[in-house]
C-alpha cells in the first residue's frame, strides 16, 4: 500500500475541520496535491473529491460555520474559504457528452468512474484524508516514478473530449515528463493538433503562458514545433530565440518569466507583438510590455539609460533578449531628473518651447554623465552656453 509522505499541508487544522464537516469517508484528496506530495514538491492548491452532491456539501459546511462559495456548482464544484487557503470540493462525475471544448457531466458515486474521466494517469491519484492511502486505478504511481506522462485510456479519445489537453500534455511533459516521451501520446497530439483551432484564443494563451513560465520550456516547445502543434497556436514562433533567452536567464541568474519567453518566440515586430497579445487576450499592461520587448533592435545598449527610458522591467527584457549583461541594474533604482522648467526660466530663458528643448538637452547630458545630480548645474550652464560640459 502506498501512502502520502509527511507534508505541511496535511497538518493544516482548517483542512481537518473541513474533512470532518464533509465526513472522512466522503472525502479524498485528488490531483495535483497528491501528485506533488509524492514527488516532494510544495503543494499550492488542495482539491477534494466527494460522492456527496454539491447542495449537500454546502449544507454540511455551513453547519460547521465554514464559508462556501458555489464557484462551479453546475459542474459539481464548490469552494470552501479557509484560513490556510481555498479548497475546491467537487462531486464525483462521469462525462455524458463532450464536444472538444466543454463536457456535459452527470454526478457519479464510484471513485474509479471519476478517475477515468481525468486526463493523465499521474493526475488521477486519490488519497484518503485519514489513512493517507493512495488510490490508483490506471498506473499513475508507476508513471510518476518513471516520470512518464500518459493519457488515461485511449489518448485520441481523451483529446477529442477536450482539445486543450494537447497543450496540457506539453505543459505536464515539460514539468514532470522524461524522454523518450510516450509514443501514443505524441502520435495523438500530432494527429489532432488542428483541433486546437476550435478553442478560444484565451484558453490557448493561458496554457501557453503556463508552459512558458516553467524552468526550461525550450525543449518542449521545440517538440511542439516538430509535431506540428506550435504552427497551429503560434505560427510566428522562433524556438532558437527561446533557447538563447533561457540560456541567458540561467547564466545571469534571472527567474523564469513567461511574457519575456513569449517575446523571445516572436520576431522584433511591434505590430505583430500587439496582435499576438490581443489574440491571447493578454492584459493591457502585458500587451504594452510585449510591444516594448519587440522594439529591440539588437544593438548594444547602456543598461541604466535604457531602464531610465523604458523602466527596469522592459530594460531587463531587451537586454536579456539581445544577450547583454544586466548587472548594472541589480539593486539600482531609476532616479528622478532633478531639473524643472522653472529652474530654467529662473536662468533667463523665456517660458515656452525653448524651456522644453533645454530641459530635454540637459536630461540627455545627465543620463550620459551617469545620472549624477551634483553635475546638473554645470550641465545646465554648458547647455545655456552652447558648449560641452
Amino acid at each position: 500500500m502506498t501512502t502520502l509522505p509527511a507534508a505541511d499541508w496535511l497538518t493544516r487544522p482548517d483542512l481537518a475541520v473541513l474533512v470532518k464537516a464533509i465526513g472522512a469517508k466522503n472525502a479524498r484528496y485528488v490531483g495535483g496535491a497528491v501528485r506533488d506530495t509524492l514527488l516532494g514538491i510544495a503543494v499550492k492548491d488542495v482539491d477534494i473529491a466527494t460522492p456527496l452532491e454539491p447542495q449537500e456539501v454546502m449544507r454540511r459546511l455551513k453547519a460547521h460555520s465554514i464559508t462556501v462559495i458555489p464557484t462551479g456548482i453546475e459542474h459539481g464544484t464548490v469552494t470552501a474559504v479557509l484560513k490556510g487557503g481555498p479548497v475546491e470540493i467537487t462531486t464525483l462525475r462521469h462525462d455524458v457528452s463532450t464536444d472538444g471544448r466543454r463536457a456535459t457531466v452527470a454526478f457519479a458515486s464510484d471513485w474509479q468512474d471519476d478517475a477515468a474521466r481525468r486526463d493523465f494517469t499521474i493526475n488521477a491519484l486519490y488519497a484518503d484524508p485519514e489513512t493517507l492511502e493512495v488510490f490508483d486505478w490506471f498506473g499513475g504511481l508507476e508513471d510518476l516514478a518513471a516520470r512518464r506522462l500518459r493519457f488515461i485510456g485511449d489518448a485520441r479519445q481523451r483529446i477529442r473530449e477536450d482539445h486543450l489537453r494537447i497543450l496540457r500534455y506539453f505543459r505536464f511533459q515539460a514539468r514532470f515528463g522524461s524522454q523518450p516521451a510516450d509514443e501514443e501520446a505524441e502520435s495523438a497530439v500530432a494527429e489532432l493538433a488542428a483541433t486546437l483551432k476550435g478553442l478560444s484564443r484565451e484558453r490557448v494563451g493561458m496554457e501557453m503562458m503556463n508552459l512558458l513560465g516553467l524552468p526550461d520550456p525550450a525543449p518542449t516547445v521545440a517538440r511542439m514545433a516538430e509535431l506540428g502543434v506550435l504552427a497551429v497556436v503560434l505560427p510566428e514562433a522562433d524556438v532558437a530565440a527561446l533557447v538563447a533567452l533561457v540560456a541567458q536567464e540561467q547564466a545571469q541568474d534571472v527567474a523564469p518569466d513567461a511574457l519575456r519567453r513569449l517575446a523571445a518566440l516572436l520576431p522584433a515586430d511591434v505590430p505583430l507583438a500587439e496582435s499576438v497579445a490581443s489574440r491571447f487576450r493578454l492584459s493591457g499592461a502585458q500587451k504594452k510590455r510585449l510591444a516594448l520587448a519587440a522594439g529591440r533592435d539588437g544593438g548594444e545598449c547602456e543598461a541604466r539609460a535604457l531602464a531610465y527610458r523604458l523602466g527596469v522591467e522592459a530594460a531587463l527584457d531587451r537586454l536579456l533578449l539581445t544577450g547583454q549583461p544586466i548587472s548594472a541594474l541589480r539593486d539600482w533604482d531609476v532616479p528622478v531628473f532633478p531639473l524643472k522648467g522653472g529652474d530654467i526660466v529662473a536662468r533667463g530663458v523665456k517660458a515656452g518651447p525653448e524651456v522644453a528643448r533645454v530641459l530635454r538637452a540637459v536630461e540627455a547630458r545627465w543620463i550620459a554623465a551617469g545620472f549624477a545630480d551634483a553635475d546638473v548645474p554645470a550641465l545646465l550652464d554648458a547647455e545655456l552656453a552652447g558648449g560641452a560640459a
